[in-house]
């Protein structure tokens, strides 16, 4: 079992969101569930859970605005990513999984069983 319970930040309707959450949830972990749709995150809290982070991780590369901006070509400062991430909830990877300072992208089973150790 996991020592902290384990913020989980999703969009429920996303397959890899639901497939993470079954994992973890099958595992054991206690989820702390918010939908990035009904609650959005707002500037500062993107702010501290990117931190020191690369925050061009927390963009979602599948997204239309990502792909029609070209991001990948041209990645937007850090002040503009958070605002457009804030402002666009599906712009950010998902799901988030944070567990203390630890902070998954996405679906990784191998850092969810760290994170459930």
């Amino acid at each position: 079992m996991p020592k902290s319970k384990i913020r989980f930040l999703q969009k429920p309707s996303c397959t890899t969101c639901r497939k993470a959450k079954l994992f973890l949830e099958k595992h054991g972990a206690a989820l702390e569930l918010r939908s990035l749709d009904e609650q959005r995150l707002s500037e500062d809290e993107l702010e501290k859970l990117i931190g020191e982070r690369d925050y061009v991780a927390f963009l979602n590369t599948r997204n239309e605005l990502y792909r029609s901006n070209k991001m990948k070509e041209r990645p937007p400062s850090r002040r503009e990513a958070i605002r457009l991430m804030a402002e666009h909830p599906n712009l950010i990877r998902r799901p988030v999984v944070v567990c203390g300072k630890t902070v998954v992208l996405g679906y990784d089973e191998a850092a969810y069983r760290e994170l459930l150790k």
